[in-house]
């Protein structure tokens, strides 16, 4: 085991059309409350825009606003859709959080994947990868040098110098989150850690960990001591009251994930969404009781050294009665036992 276990709380802020959102922050508020009682160590916030039909807030005011209520937790951009970004705006956007919140910010990125999202900010799929990796090494240079002259396919630094630096030096974490192959060796080269997702099969992940370590060898670069990964989950007194409870709020999640085209990223052979739940279930999400929740994050530490564990129990249309009642579960019951398997 590298380093030790850490939680996070994953923040979807995803609701149906129509729902009250002041409700729906205020239900956050709440989770975020309580995760810092609980003693969790990260909070993290997504991106999506026009994520018809869900309503959902903006990343970074989200996190600006939530970091009040959680002095403790490091927050994560889980992930900036980077291809979309102009990178002097971002690492402005960014440099303000960490230095507001006390350092305590991790930024995540990532390609994205919706043609809506990409055409909204005038570009497309095809010219991601390349925007993604300029802008990329402009926020990293804005971060940590004081003119920074650079001629992008979409901007133009012109010995240009931050309003402000990012507290943490020389800058704070940068997770990147990859579903395919070539993305997680372009993780090893370009990011401190590669974010593993939460859609795919522990099988998968546990292959592409090896992926992972001969790119890092490639590049000369140690195994991270941090190895995060976000996974859906619900902690009940059985297996089976976990998956019949969670069933109609992941089934909903992942159709919407499907029609949006999640699949179309992930690896060969684990690229279907719109499987029927009980096969949608298998390896891929954290359903049961602590004991057996417990034993599967031992299994994934041992199996694949994953000890930063983003864990998502809001999704559309669950009581948040049930969302902070598997909060609880996790942090007094799920806890100790991993901490003793461990």
């Amino acid at each position: 085991m590298a380093g030790k276990m850490q939680y996070g709380i994953g923040m979807r802020t995803q609701y149906a059309a129509g729902f009250d959102m002041q409700q729906g922050f205020a239900e956050h508020v709440e989770q975020a409350r309580l995760a810092e009682k609980l003693g969790f160590d990260s909070l993290m916030k997504n991106s999506h825009f026009a994520g018809y039909p869900l309503q959902e807030f903006q990343q970074l005011p989200f996190l600006s606003r939530i970091m009040t209520e959680a002095p403790s937790l490091r927050l994560l951009t889980g992930i900036v859709l980077l291809s979309l970004q102009k990178p002097l705006d971002l690492a402005e956007q960014l440099a303000s959080i960490d230095v507001m919140s006390g350092g305590r910010l991790i930024f995540g990125c990532g390609l994205g994947y919706r043609e809506v999202e990409f055409r909204g900010f005038g570009t497309t799929q095809k010219e991601r990868v390349p925007r993604f990796i300029e802008n990329l090494e402009a926020v990293k240079r804005l971060w940590t040098e004081d003119h920074v002259s650079m001629k992008g396919s979409h901007f133009e630094l012109m010995d240009a110098t931050l309003s402000m630096k990012p507290l943490q030096k020389p800058t704070p974490p940068i997770w990147m989150g990859a579903n395919a192959d070539v993305a997680i060796e372009r993780a090893a080269e370009l990011a401190d850690v590669w974010f593993m997702n939460p859609h795919q099969r522990m099988e998968t992940i546990e292959r592409q960990v090896e992926v992972y370590k001969r790119a890092l060898d490639r590049f000369n670069k140690p195994f991270p001591d941090e190895i995060p990964i976000a996974r859906e989950i619900f902690v009940a007194n059985s297996r089976e009251e976990a998956i019949n409870t969670a069933k109609p709020f992941l089934e909903e999640k992942y159709k919407i994930y499907h029609q949006w085209g999640q699949d179309k990223v992930m690896p060969k052979g684990d690229d279907n969404l719109a499987l029927d739940y009980d096969e949608l279930l298998e390896d891929r999400f954290l359903l049961g009781s602590p004991e057996e929740i417990a034993e599967q994050i031992i299994a994934q530490n041992r199996q694949c050294g994953i000890n930063h564990l983003v864990l998502q129990f809001h999704w559309v249309g669950i009581p948040q009665e049930l969302v902070l009642e598997s909060m609880t579960r996790f942090a007094e019951e799920v806890r100790p036992l991993v901490e003793q398997g461990l």
